[in-house]
């Protein structure tokens, strides 16, 4: 997992990755920390697949700004998978798991 807190790196990232996931985390709040360990989980299973995440009270307009151009209200914790260039499939806080990335990640491939 790689941290995403600047607009320019993910508008780069945007268009130059066939499919990636990013995770909107809240660092006060518990049922984010549990998304989080979720979202952890996946990214240590699947090496293979891009895996970025952001936190919102550090990154807030990189957040506002993916919530604005792609036009899905920000919520926190939220995972959102990218493929080529736009949202295909976006979840937020309790079911945020492992077995839901994996399952959206084998249905966007």
């Amino acid at each position: 997992m790689e941290r995403m807190n600047e607009q320019e790196a993910f508008d780069r990232q945007v268009p130059s990755s066939n499919l990636f996931l990013l995770f909107k985390h809240s660092s006060t709040c518990p049922v984010s920390q549990g998304a989080f360990e979720e979202y952890e989980k996946f990214a240590n299973e699947h090496a293979d697949v891009e895996t970025f995440y952001l936190v919102v009270q550090e990154d807030r307009a990189l957040s506002n700004h993916i919530a604005e151009t792609f036009h899905i209200k920000h919520e926190s914790p939220q995972a959102i998978l990218f493929k080529n260039g736009d949202v295909v499939w976006h979840t937020s806080h309790w079911k945020i798991t492992d077995q839901s990335l994996t399952k959206a990640i084998e249905e966007n491939i």
